[in-house]
């Protein structure tokens, strides 16, 4: 392990001007190939097991703390548990070079390089997690008793990631869904820790900050740019808002518009020309291609009428219970992590197929499985929220009241405290 860390580290100092030389697309498949022998051969690591008395009692977080994406966010809202819960930790902001826009700092005060605890929580997915072996070193997991926070979007995980299982001693997850499916792989335990949703905005972030019109009824939808656009399915969404409004009904009552909000768009551009393509034609569409701050985003979505998501699979689906948490109707795929706080009593929950995905599309599997959403359903839901506004209202009343609920700190705070509570005194 110590020659693959001298490689990538060499090969991250040099990068400048190998990518002058060579395609980085070579460039990336070299640093997977030395990554994934040494995830092959973790079975021959051997970790120092767990001695309490070896480090003071505690935390050591590890993950992108400032991300600006939903893996960031993801990793502050479990900061925010640990935090809550009273337990000491601190937290070391590693990622994957080049990481990425970084521009949250709500968790800077804790950040340091050392990692003074005997708990690691390493907030790293399995794709990557060899990689934080590698880069961290295995100093840092000797004698400590090491804890994943994996996301996964599928009911079917990639073998070759199953290697990074033999460097923790359990996992954690935010869903049952991502739960159920790990389990099939290992007999270590694997315990679901739901986020505590939080989603605060700013007044002065309103429709005329982000150059929307006030005089129409907005759908929202929301993809990243370095996201599989396939299992986001931006697509759908524009197939329902065009199933549900043609250009004509559009341009002649001009009352409904379609907001897309793309994140990190320089890495998405081919997939920026095909939506524009594909909503040719249409007027009333307001494109936002920029990287936001979270209060940003969560304004946004309070600023639109409905948000939209015919995700073909989420691994949890944060930004669906923010628009809940914030009191925006929305309609969504009832298929993966989503359901355990949507139900059609405060979404709008479109059925689904379960189709092959058909080809590879690294990480994903042609022969793995996800969700169909019918385009139909979710172009009548459309119609339905804009026409109603008496199903609109208990929608968006009802959406509020039971996030707040089913994903309040307390109850994480509660589930982290036990499980804590519980390896100390094993």
């Amino acid at each position: 392990m110590g020659l693959s860390r001298k490689v990538l580290n060499a090969a991250e100092i040099i990068r400048p001007v190998l990518v002058k030389i060579l395609p980085a697309s070579l460039l990336s498949k070299v640093k997977a190939g030395i990554v994934q022998k040494t995830t092959d051969n973790l079975d021959k690591v051997v970790i120092e097991p767990f001695n309490r008395l070896k480090n003071k009692d505690g935390i050591n977080l590890i993950g992108s703390i400032n991300s600006d994406t939903g893996l960031g966010q993801s990793m502050r809202l479990v900061a925010d548990i640990i935090d809550a819960s009273g337990t000491d930790y601190t937290v070391y902001n590693y990622y994957v070079p080049p990481g990425g826009s970084m521009n949250d700092t709500a968790y800077r005060h804790k950040i340091t390089n050392e990692c003074p605890y005997n708990i690691n929580l390493i907030h790293v997915n399995a794709s990557e997690f060899t990689r934080a072996f590698i880069d961290i070193g295995q100093e840092v997991w000797n004698g400590r008793y090491n804890i994943a926070y994996w996301l996964w979007e599928l009911e079917e995980f990639p073998k070759e990631w199953l290697g990074n299982m033999n460097l923790v001693d359990e996992i954690w997850t935010p869903a049952e869904f991502i739960s159920r499916t790990l389990r099939k792989y290992t007999d270590k335990p694997v315990h679901t820790i739901p986020y505590a949703v939080t989603a605060p905005t700013e007044e002065s972030f309103t429709r005329q900050y982000f150059n929307l019109p006030e005089d129409k009824f907005l759908y929202l939808m929301m993809f990243d740019g370095k996201s599989r656009m396939e299992r986001k399915n931006p697509v759908g969404v524009i197939e329902a808002f065009k199933k549900a409004y043609t250009a004509d009904d559009v341009k002649k009552s001009s009352n409904v518009g379609l907001v897309v909000k793309i994140n990190e768009p320089e890495n998405g551009a081919r997939d920026i020309a095909y939506i524009k393509e594909a909503l040719k034609g249409y007027e009333n569409v307001y494109f936002i291609c920029e990287t936001l701050s979270k209060v940003e985003v969560n304004s946004l979505i309070k600023c639109a009428d409905v948000f939209v998501s015919l995700h073909r699979a989420e691994g949890f689906g944060l930004v669906l219970a923010e628009a809940m948490y914030v009191g925006t109707p929305a309609i969504a795929t009832n298929w993966s992590a989503n359901i355990e706080f949507m139900n059609n009593d405060v979404a709008c929950m479109v059925d689904a197929k379960m189709i092959e995905i058909g080809r590879d599309m690294p990480p994903f599997k042609k022969e793995y499985k996800w969700a169909d959403a019918d385009i139909g359903q979710a172009a009548d839901y459309m119609r339905k929220l804009y026409e109603d506004k008496e199903y609109y209202d208990k929608i968006k009343s009802g959406a509020a009241m039971h996030i707040r609920k089913k994903l309040n700190i307390e109850n994480s705070v509660d589930l982290v405290k036990n499980r804590l509570n519980e390896i100390m005194t094993d």
